[in-house]
């Protein structure tokens, strides 16, 4: 059985499902230390670096999302910030909706899980987690 190291928890908005008219595209991920370590590092010295990473979701299946920082205001642009992107297909074969809650692990083995739980109170993770607020969460264990 392995075991979860780190869980972050985050409150989906209209705009991380796509449906708010933003031309932004997937999920905006703060310059917190603690969660943009639950990420791969990437190479901010090349212009907007991504990486693919598998996650596993609720019924086991694999998910591969980008991980992506815009760094181009570093080169003359204007973005400086990280986004989880390539999510809709799962966004849309849950269902999810906003105030549906987002949850992103990882074990020891570094394989990551993705799981949420949405307003009807359906529990769709591996593991279970506390909300904390509304906001982006590190939950230690």
């Amino acid at each position: 059985m392995s075991v979860i190291l780190k869980t972050i928890v985050k409150t989906l908005t209209r705009n991380d499902l796509g449906i708010g008219g933003s031309h932004q595209a997937g999920i905006h991920i703060p310059k917190n230390p603690s969660l943009i370590g639950f990420f791969p590092e990437l190479n901010e010295h090349i212009k907007n670096p991504r990486i693919k990473i598998t996650f596993y979701g609720p019924e086991n299946e694999i998910w591969r999302f980008n991980f992506i920082y815009y760094n181009n205001k570093i080169f003359g642009g204007t973005r400086n910030e990280y986004r989880l992107t390539a999510m809709t297909k799962f966004f849309n074969k849950y269902n999810l909706s906003p105030d549906d809650k987002l949850s992103m692990s990882i074990n020891e083995n570094n394989i990551r899980f993705i799981g949420f739980t949405n307003k009807s109170t359906k529990d769709y993770n591996r593991g279970k987690f506390i909300i904390l607020s509304n906001k982006w969460k590190e939950i230690k264990l």
